[in-house]
């Protein structure tokens, strides 16, 4: 979408290789920035104020200058390929995509076992690949089960959106839920685990009907659509070029320790873009500063062998910090003063220890 944005590759042949034909609302994105973004268009729903909920601490919270956004994937997907459309130079190609390699400069591509081969070819990839784990491999998995719920009665504060709700049990590992209104009456409400292992499927259905039932006071609503993810969270390095260049998720742009990747995605792609249009090597793109890396293997460690539970480290992180100091670190887009701030406010010997071994 960049690249056909920019004007600057009209001359430029695009071709989009992916076995799926994206035509079902079959995931959401949520994030928070502070003006309007690339994908403004198409953002379904804005909330000023974000509520976080444990036994802990609660508050709703004003993130002013931040909002926090919503897109559906259908309103991607369409507003997506409806701009693709009207581009002839990109070619679109459904199929299962086996194995890829440069040989002598010519990209070989295996789709439903057969064989393309493309000269001057640049390649992103963005499916992800876990390496073989090692002992030090930290590999944890963000999970959630979401169902969009109308009511007969309006029961949702459309102005506030439940960010973080802990005071679900943490029996399985760190949980929580989201509720994310769209009016009084509809709402999509999430049950998210951070865990090594996933549940059953009516595991999740369960969890999710007493949520709305004891939390949210609700008995008679109808599920209007269902959605399913799974998000790695992991210390592994992933390489950025590997016989191509990994974007998104397979590129790293999926943080750490909270498995936020939506505005990761949109820096790594525009950082992507600028670098083409100034024909610099693509191996010049910025780094992200190593000490946000190294924030989240220390988190990670934390919350792989539950030396802290997770609802305690977020309440900390909540109670302790103002809402917009918080959502710039989870960003990455802190200084080392905020962070020191941060950190500290965190127990110290269970991190200092993780730490310690991370270094």
């Amino acid at each position: 979408m960049r690249l056909l944005k920019s004007d600057k590759f009209n001359d430029k042949k695009i071709l989009l290789i992916d076995k799926d034909v994206k035509n079902n609302n079959d995931r959401t994105w949520c994030f928070w920035e502070q003006e309007d973004g690339f994908f403004n268009e198409i953002v379904y729903k804005k909330w000023n104020t974000i509520s976080f909920l444990s036994d802990g601490y609660s508050a709703a919270m004003d993130i002013s200058p931040y909002q926090y956004k919503m897109i559906r994937g259908i309103d991607f997907y369409n507003y997506c390929f409806d701009e693709i459309s009207k581009h002839d130079s990109i070619e679109i190609l459904r199929g299962n995509i086996g194995d890829w390699v440069y040989e002598n400069e010519v990209l070989n591509i295996e789709v439903d076992n057969k064989k393309y081969l493309f000269d001057n070819t640049i390649l992103f990839n963005s499916i992800y690949l876990p390496k073989p784990s090692n002992k030090e491999t930290i590999k944890l998995l963000q999970h959630f089960k979401g169902w969009i719920i109308e009511t007969a009665e309006p029961v949702f504060d459309p102005a506030n959106a439940t960010m973080m709700d802990f005071r679900v049990h943490q029996q399985n590992g760190t949980s929580f839920v989201y509720v994310m209104p769209f009016n009084a009456t509809t709402a999509l409400v999430e049950y998210t685990l951070f865990t090594k292992d996933l549940l059953r499927s009516e595991e999740y259905d369960k969890e999710i009907r007493h949520y709305i039932q004891s939390f949210l006071h609700i008995d008679n609503f109808t599920i209007k659509e269902e959605e399913f993810g799974i998000i790695p969270m992991t210390n592994e390095q992933l390489l950025f070029k590997k016989n191509g260049w990994n974007i998104g998720t397979a590129g790293g742009q999926t943080k750490g320790s909270s498995g936020y990747t939506f505005q990761f995605i949109q820096k790594q792609s525009q950082q992507i873009v600028d670098c083409l249009i100034a024909k610099k090597p693509l191996d010049t793109l910025p780094a992200e500063p190593r000490r946000f890396r190294f924030y989240d293997n220390t988190l990670l460690e934390v919350l792989y062998y539950n030396k802290v539970p997770g609802s305690e480290i977020f309440t900390t992180l909540f109670k302790k910090n103002k809402p917009q100091q918080v959502l710039r670190f989870l960003d990455n887009e802190t200084n080392l003063k905020d962070e020191l701030k941060i950190i500290s406010s965190l127990p110290t010997w269970p991190f200092l220890k993780a730490a310690i071994k991370q270094l």
